[in-house]
């Protein structure tokens, strides 16, 4: 078993960690609110209008949301039965699905996207002046290289399965 935390390691681990929380919990009832539209679900429309013509794979949105396969194949359900998103054939890929934009979620995302943006900025960015958000920025930049490279050097060392 290796070195439990020390004082200064735990807080900032669970600080992290509960600020996540709290800040996340926040924006999510925040846009259940006003817009009927939970974080989750932003977050997917979100990738949608910003891809090109509104279309990704369904395996591109799980891996930048971090949700399971199930899980955003339960997410797009909903929303495609909500009207805000339609499935199509990959037309590269005949095992692969896209999911697309329809009018309707670009309309909401429109509309709830200054919201969401107004309450990163109140309950987050609002609390740390210019300097801060660049440290802060540069750490998460470092730690996501870091992240990255470690990812990438498993991958690596995995069996390529070819004799």
């Amino acid at each position: 078993m290796g070195a439990l935390l020390d004082e200064r390691e735990l807080g900032s681990w669970k600080g992290f960690l509960r600020i996540h929380q709290r800040v996340v919990a926040r924006l999510d009832a925040e846009l259940i609110e006003r817009h009927d539209l939970p974080l989750t679900s932003y977050e997917v429309l979100m990738q949608l209008a910003d891809a090109p013509d509104g279309r990704m794979r369904m395996s591109a949105i799980a891996d930048g949301l971090l949700l399971s396969r199930s899980g955003l194949t339960r997410l797009v359900d909903r929303l495609e039965r909500s009207g805000l998103v339609e499935r199509a054939p990959c037309p590269d890929d005949a095992r692969g699905t896209l999911a697309v934009l329809t009018a309707e979620g670009r309309g909401r995302i429109e509309a709830a996207r200054p919201d969401h943006l107004a309450g990163v900025r109140r309950h987050f960015l609002s609390q740390l002046d210019a300097s801060e958000q660049e440290e802060l920025a540069e750490l998460w930049r470092r730690i996501g290289a870091e992240l990255d490279e470690s990812a990438s050097a498993r991958r690596s060392a995995e069996p390529s399965g070819v004799l």
